[in-house]
């Protein structure tokens, strides 16, 4: 349903009247700000977006993790009328894995999971490898979680949770023999610094794996988006804190131009079709209405955005793109 720009402003003004800063730190002018640049969906700075991701999961995560586990992301919908839901998040980290190639031959040994959640992909990798995982968020709710939940799976001496910057990360070159990316990139405002990040930490011979949702390939004679398209696009960005998307095609570009090779790619938009349906679904009971509720503003916005989703992987805007590649022998 449609919201009218009214009663958007309206919530948008009910979520300002909900924090209750000092008059120095937050007058009516800086409210009205918010609410115009959240009816006319205007794109966030990368400052603004590094703090709006942190408290977006900072806050909805637990809601998350209460409804749905400790797994923050699609599921593997083959065939497409299952209905274990979780079972399916776990199932598309393995069909993931095994696609990319990284169940062949030496198996990981040292993993960085790049948007990691509350952990659930590293505990798994850790697990199904006996490997080590290293994850970084901007949450430090999710870090927090990820450390706890590690300790409570007898995982605390093969995964760590730490609060850090994708872009920038805090690790030496060549530290990683799998870099793990599952539906992280979206929220990169650069993209090639992203793309190069990964590429630096991971070792010679080591593998990348960047699960994302792209923009559909644009034809040899379109130079962008429909009009239509762009403005779908950027409701969703105003909800779930992204930045301007890109295609897997741009994601190819940039990986051939720092070096990788061995790159594959495919569209899996078909497999997760039925996620944001059963997400939906599951939304509509007293616990998650209530959860929801105790949230805040900017989790029921995304709430709402969930039917944006689904209307742009239906018309064909949005895909989930699956990408790997190796980093050259030295």
């Amino acid at each position: 349903m449609k919201q009218s720009p009214p009663l958007l402003l309206l919530a948008l003004l009910q979520q300002c009247s909900s924090y209750t800063p000092t008059p120095m730190r937050m007058g009516v002018g800086s409210a009205l700000k918010r609410a115009r640049d959240s009816v006319f969906s205007r794109d966030r700075t990368r400052e603004e977006l590094k703090i709006g991701i942190a408290g977006f999961y900072d806050r909805s995560s637990k809601l998350w993790e209460d409804v749905w586990g400790e797994h923050m992301h699609h599921g593997y919908y083959i065939p497409e009328d299952r209905t274990d839901h979780q079972q399916a998040q776990v199932d598309l980290i393995d069909e993931v894995l095994k696609w990319s190639g990284a169940d062949e031959g030496k198996k990981p040994e040292r993993v960085v999971d790049v948007g990691c959640g509350i952990g659930g992909s590293s505990r798994h990798i850790a697990r199904k490898y006996g490997c080590t995982a290293k994850g970084i968020t901007l949450s430090p709710y999710q870090a927090n979680r990820g450390n706890e939940l590690a300790a409570e799976q007898g995982l605390a001496e093969k995964t760590s949770f730490q609060v850090a910057d994708a872009l920038d990360m805090p690790f030496e070159d060549n530290s990683f023999d799998l870099v793990w990316s599952l539906e992280s990139g979206e929220h990169m405002p650069d993209k090639k610094q992203f793309v190069n990040e990964v590429m630096r930490v991971v070792e010679p011979g080591g593998r990348v794996i960047i699960v994302t949702w792209v923009h559909r390939d644009l034809a040899p004679e379109e130079t962008s988006l429909t009009k239509k398209e762009l403005k779908l696009l950027s409701k969703i960005n105003r909800s779930y804190y992204l930045p301007p998307w890109c295609s897997t095609d741009d994601y190819i570009k940039l990986l051939e131009d720092a070096g990788a090779e061995n790159i594959k790619r495919e569209d899996w938009s078909y497999i997760i079709a039925p996620f944001w349906k059963a997400v939906i679904k599951s939304s509509l009971n007293l616990r998650s209405v209530l959860g929801l509720l105790r949230s805040g503003f900017s989790t029921q916005r995304g709430a709402y955005a969930m039917l944006l989703m689904l209307r742009g992987f239906h018309n064909g805007t949005i895909k989930f793109g699956l990408i790997t590649a190796t980093k050259k022998e030295e």
